[in-house]
């Protein structure tokens, strides 16, 4: 079930549709006072604010005719955004505007507005005993809150549009992942020291996929359950963000107890058509990445960007650094271990972080720089451990460089970059000659 509602509330529709439900509402309790209660609106509301119904008609058609075209620009306008998202960022990022609420909420005041005027009309009739009806006073209140949502949204596309604010919202979820697996750590049943504790024994009863598609979430509660209740020990066999086939081996049960494979059932996991980045840190790297690719592309040409966006990687990569280099395994309430999850290690997501940015970067001064900047940002953050990986990449981005020809400030500029660096981690630095041909001499 938590699956579905997951689902439910990732639809784009959602929010418009909770907001038309709450207009359908609104629009039948005002109708009903108009025709039961007109004598008693007389008594409370001021003369003022209330109409005759012909003149009703007139302004809830206004409104109904008004608040379509403001949906319709709305929606145009998402659209827009979501093309721009596509061709210029990254096709990866259009969730993150899609996620957002706010978006969804402008479009469903504005499809609420025009529900509510519309039936509003539907419901008003001649033959209401009264004069005065209050539902179009309702409706010009309404179009007064679309103004209002209206103008928050110009505001709000202008704002989200901007490539800077979009690097620090990926920035931000990608910190976010990170502290879910940073959550696991403060967990009373989490251990990452025992590794060399945790032995199988039993038989194997494999854990799959029931669709194609990436695995997005899992539900370690509900691994751990499943192992405490067979009196065994859960393994995985994948991570989070890999793509699985139907019948794919996720996990594997290793019990003594003789089961059958449909007694091994529950919400353990989501598999979903797009990777999400709610458990997987890696994604929202990719992101950033793909960014800084396409902001360095020949098409685009905007090193600038490319720069802030790799300088905002150096913080994602310093707050992964200081995850555990073993796995993470988990314990029930009785201290024995039940479940063993795995995340790639840290010079893994540093070489898929820089080997396609090296690569397409290697002949601007620039781009490299702003790696090697990088690269200090994270080794400030990291811990001792995590600074060789972090100095074996800056090597793995020099030898990339090898027989570039760059001017004699250029390696003025960037050797101090690496000497900065090599100071922070410990290391002795290079010198650029050996990496380069200088054709002057």
């Amino acid at each position: 079930m938590d699956r579905y509602w997951l689902k439910i509330k990732e639809s784009i529709w959602f929010i418009p549709t909770l907001y038309s439900l709450f207009s359908v509402v609104l629009a039948i309790i005002f109708s009903t006072i108009d025709h039961l209660f007109d004598q008693t609106l007389l008594l409370y509301v001021p003369h003022v604010l209330l109409t005759t119904v012909d003149l009703a008609q007139t302004i809830l058609g206004g409104l109904s005719a008004a608040l379509l075209t403001m949906t319709t620009f709305t929606f145009s306008t998402i659209m827009v955004v979501l093309t721009t998202y596509s061709s210029q960022f990254s096709p990866r990022t259009l969730k993150n505007f899609v996620r957002d609420p706010m978006v969804w909420r402008v479009l469903g005041v504005f499809m609420g507005g025009f529900i509510y005027t519309t039936l509003s009309l539907l419901f008003m009739q001649e033959s209401i005993a009264g004069e005065s009806v209050i539902s179009s006073l309702i409706g010009v209140l309404y179009a007064m809150i679309c103004l209002i949502f209206f103008a928050v949204f110009i505001h709000h596309i202008a704002r989200n549009i901007q490539v800077n604010t979009l690097i620090e919202k990926l920035t931000i979820e990608g910190i976010d992942a990170v502290g879910c697996y940073e959550a696991f750590l403060k967990r009373e049943d989490m251990t990452t020291q025992t590794n060399d504790n945790w032995t199988i024994r039993g038989t194997a009863y494999p854990i799959t996929a029931r669709r194609d598609g990436y695995l997005q979430l899992v539900d370690i509660e509900q691994l751990i359950a499943l192992a405490q209740k067979h009196k065994g020990k859960i393994e995985m066999n994948c991570y989070i963000g890999d793509f699985v086939q139907e019948k794919t081996q996720v996990f594997t049960l290793y019990t003594k107890e003789q089961l059958t494979l449909q007694e091994i059932v529950g919400n353990l996991f989501v598999v979903g058509g797009e990777r999400d980045t709610r458990q997987d840190p890696v994604f929202a790297i990719q992101k950033m990445v793909e960014v800084s690719l396409r902001a360095i592309s020949p098409g685009i040409n905007d090193p600038n960007t490319a720069i802030h966006n790799i300088h905002q990687l150096g913080r994602l990569l310093g707050s992964y650094s200081r995850l555990p280099r073993r796995d993470f395994i988990f314990m029930d309430e009785d201290k024995q271990l039940r479940v063993k999850m795995s995340i790639h290690t840290f010079e893994e997501v540093l070489y898929h972080t820089f080997h396609q940015l090296r690569h397409y970067g290697k002949s601007d001064i620039s781009v490299l720089g702003a790696i090697t900047d990088s690269l200090t940002m994270a080794a400030d953050l990291s811990p001792l451990e995590s600074k060789k990986d972090i100095w074996l990449i800056q090597l793995y981005v020099l030898e990339g460089m090898e027989n570039s020809d760059f001017q004699t400030l250029d390696r003025v500029f960037y050797q101090k970059k690496i000497d900065k660096l090599a100071n922070l981690v410990g290391e002795g630095s290079v010198d650029l000659k050996i990496f380069m041909t200088d054709e002057s001499n």
